[in-house]
């Protein structure tokens, strides 16, 4: 199970490994006291796509197009896909106010689709081993 949430959001046992999925340390939150079992910086958005879509829900549908092509080339996309593989629960935290409009939401259809990927190829390995 795959979950995004906000980092200012009080931690739960059922968040499972706790990802911190943006590019940048959460203004006001103590690296200390966070939570955060990891925090794979560079599976954020780029700067440059960073600054450009300034959380302007109007930009979001490009955002993600641009994003999801940046994602494709990304190693740490990888990285995150093989903790989404080994663990019952992730959950990708965010900073931003917007719940639904943000990097983690787009992360979270890409392992969604990335996982249904895998699940598919392993059935056809398994399948063919027959």
């Amino acid at each position: 199970m795959i979950k995004t949430k906000r980092i200012y959001e009080r931690p739960e046992i059922t968040d499972g490994l706790r990802i911190l999925v943006d590019r940048l340390w959460p203004r006001g939150v103590r690296r200390s006291t966070a939570n955060v079992d990891i925090w794979i910086k560079d599976v954020g958005p780029s700067d440059e796509l960073r600054k450009w879509f300034a959380h302007e829900q109007r930009k979001y549908p490009m955002f993600k197009k641009r994003y999801l092509k940046e994602l494709k080339s990304n190693r740490a996309f990888t990285k995150l896909l093989d903790l989404a593989i080994a663990n019952d629960t992730l959950t990708l935290l965010f900073a931003a106010s917007d719940s639904q409009h943000n990097n983690a939401v787009v992360l979270w259809g890409a392992l969604q689709a990335a996982l249904r990927k895998e699940e598919r190829r392993a059935m056809r390995a398994m399948a063919d081993a027959k």
